[in-house]
């Protein structure tokens, strides 16, 4: 009788499920086909949920069909495939067909292969599907899921028999997979929800999720604090059907006479924790979220749910109400606030927290409803690919408006590699290897660089150039029977640089002093006036710093005649003003700061002020 109830309950459920997935959206992106001639145009394809799809990118491939192991359900390798580009080659789009295995078995067929990314030519003529993950256990070897780091997508068949009859009519079939326009990017800011589950005892992707959270927290954490993403994490619950309330498969499962339920962790209600332990921490979860961040620091949330993971796991029979309040007073949240946001899990009445997480199930606009754990969603779109920081974080970079990415985004482990080959197209010194050509997310960028704290100008693509000077003021100002007296000591040093050789100096030392009465003089010193209005005699003033580098790139004969040249005149230049500056020191410079400057011999005045410089 149990096992008939149980039977009827689950195929209750399936169909409410199968309702929801008549609202399933299936997240594109665009296929443009550049050759044969016959062929070219925008197709649309279905992003795997599985892999690394190039969120904000591209990928420029050559298909390539073949000509056996079409379904690619067994090892290219132990055939002797190789589908490996060669230097200077377009990477590989491999194409099979549907079919025989898991779609995730083909991909990784074809990424040990070499494949660069892998389209699957649907078997019939149907609304393109998302290809997802097989249900854990039913793989012979499922744990390959995860190792996973090529796209996939899925095309319709009749694009698929158009490009294999090009390919057996000897013609290249170019491609070029876009998702520059998959998520949306709409201004300076990123909203995304993870829809999760605090069980862990559900096999592989439960183990996948909380591996995930740990990796993550830092990096989203961050993102958080300073105001680029706005995160929600939902938690998914089923109610049960009116008519099994009273059933035991109900009130093992649900809490609030049947309203909000979830799934036995082990399958099994005669042992372990039931599906509404589950429902509880998942609303213990959700009110943590809540409280923090009601008080401002909703990062928090990312603290308890991978603290919890640790310190309360099932396995050790640890996943209790107890061990949670440890954790949430040793993260010093508001635990009376938590406790009342539950409220009451035994009453027959709605929780206002999971009600909310119910209705959020349902999709609305371009997202359609949430069905499957866990469930990434991006600026109102779901997230397709694996579940793992470098993927997640590329992301949800790409839902940012143009140049208005954070720090994050541009991070080595985040680069593409475009920079590799031939330069990107960009500039490149011939006598070094400093270069204009940077890698992003998005791809690379032609940007005259910054080298030694020197900005190099131009436009990135044919030139790059710029000369350094330095000017130092130092200045001295004080009111002496309404004279206003200023001193200023210029020292302006040239650098002449030719990338790969010896750094060459010349520097041009400037005395300019100026007297006017009762009139303020227009240059910066510091602020620090006695009471008496005179200026403190250790104020001094550097200002008017700036660096400016010219880089000619001559033959090299030419360039070392020119140092030489600049070697004897900054030389000879150098000394001769030295000895002018010394002389004229000793004279009137020095006579003018000893009014209101101490000098070694001299004693310090009653009024005198110190600072430290």
């Amino acid at each position: 009788m149990m096992n008939t109830k149980l039977s009827l309950l689950l195929c209750v459920w399936v169909l409410l499920l199968g309702c929801c997935v008549g609202r399933f959206v299936v997240e594109k992106n665009s296929l443009r086909v550049s050759s044969p001639k016959s062929l070219k145009g925008v197709y649309e394809c279905a992003i795997g949920n599985f892999g690394v799809p190039k969120y904000g990118g591209t990928l420029v491939g050559s298909v390539m069909y073949p000509k056996m192991n079409q379904k690619g359900c067994t090892n290219f390798t132990d055939l002797n495939f190789s589908f490996q580009s060669k230097p200077g080659g377009f990477p590989t789009f491999l194409l099979v067909d549907r079919g025989d295995c898991y779609f995730t078995l083909k991909a990784w067929n074809a990424q040990n292969g070499g494949a660069a990314a892998i389209l699957v030519a649907d078997d019939k003529a149907e609304t393109l599907i998302t290809m997802d993950t097989p249900e854990a256990g039913k793989g012979a070897n499922d744990d390959y899921v995860e190792k996973i780091s090529i796209p996939s997508a899925l095309i319709s068949k009749s694009l698929g028999d158009s490009i294999k009859q090009s390919l057996s009519d000897g013609e290249m079939v170019n491609i070029n997979l876009d998702w520059r326009e998959a998520l949306p990017h709409p201004d300076d800011r990123v909203e995304y929800e993870l829809w999760t589950n605090s069980n862990d005892e559900c096999g592989a992707k439960c183990d996948s999720l909380i591996n995930f959270l740990k990796d993550f927290k830092g990096v989203a954490q961050l993102l958080e604090q300073k105001g680029f993403t706005q995160f929600t994490p939902r938690y998914i619950t089923w109610f049960c059907p009116e008519a099994f309330l009273l059933s035991k498969q109900c009130k093992s499962q649900c809490i609030n006479n049947g309203r909000y339920c979830a799934p036995d962790p082990e399958q099994d209600f005669s042992k372990g924790y039931d599906g509404k332990d589950v429902v509880v921490q998942n609303l213990r979860q959700a009110c943590f979220f809540k409280v923090a961040n009601e008080s401002g620091k909703p990062w928090q949330w990312w603290d308890y749910v991978t603290d919890f993971a640790i310190r309360c796991p099932m396995r050790e029979n640890k996943y209790t109400e107890e061990c949670s309040d440890l954790v949430i007073k040793s993260l010093g949240a508001d635990l009376k606030k938590i406790k009342d946001c539950v409220g009451d899990t035994h009453a027959d009445v709605e929780n206002p927290v999971l009600k909310a997480e119910q209705d959020a199930q349902i999709g609305k606009g371009s997202r359609g409803d949430v069905t499957i754990l866990p469930t990434l969603v991006i600026n109102d779109r779901q997230y397709r690919g694996k579940l793992s920081r470098p993927a997640v974080l590329k992301a949800l970079c790409a839902g940012f408006l143009e140049t208005t990415e954070p720090s994050a985004c541009l991070t080595p482990d985040m680069e593409t590699n475009e920079c590799l080959e031939n330069n990107g197209g960009c500039w490149k010194d011939k006598n070094s290897n400093i270069t204009a050509c940077r890698d992003t997310f998005r791809g690379r960028v032609c940007e005259c660089p910054i080298v030694q704290n020197v900005k190099f100008f131009g436009d990135g693509y044919t030139h790059c150039e710029g000369v350094t000077s330095t000017m130092v003021v130092v200045g001295r100002e004080s009111k002496v029977a309404g004279l206003t007296r200023l001193v200023l000591m210029t020292i302006e040093k040239v650098v002449h640089v030719h990338l790969g050789s010896e750094v060459m100096e010349s520097s041009h030392v400037k005395i300019l002093m100026s007297a006017k009465r009762n009139r303020p003089v227009n240059a910066q010193v510091a602020n620090a006036k006695t009471p008496g209005g005179v200026m403190s005699a250790n104020a001094l003033v550097v200002c008017s710093t700036h660096e400016k580098m010219t880089r000619r790139y001559t033959a090299p004969v030419n360039m070392w005649m020119i140092i030489l040249v600049l070697v004897v005149a900054v030389s000879g230049g150098y000394a001769f003003y030295k000895y002018r500056i010394q002389r004229y020191m000793d004279s009137e410079i020095r006579t003018i700061m000893a009014q209101y400057m101490p000098l070694d011999n001299q004693p310090d005045g009653p009024n005198q002020v110190h600072h430290n410089m």
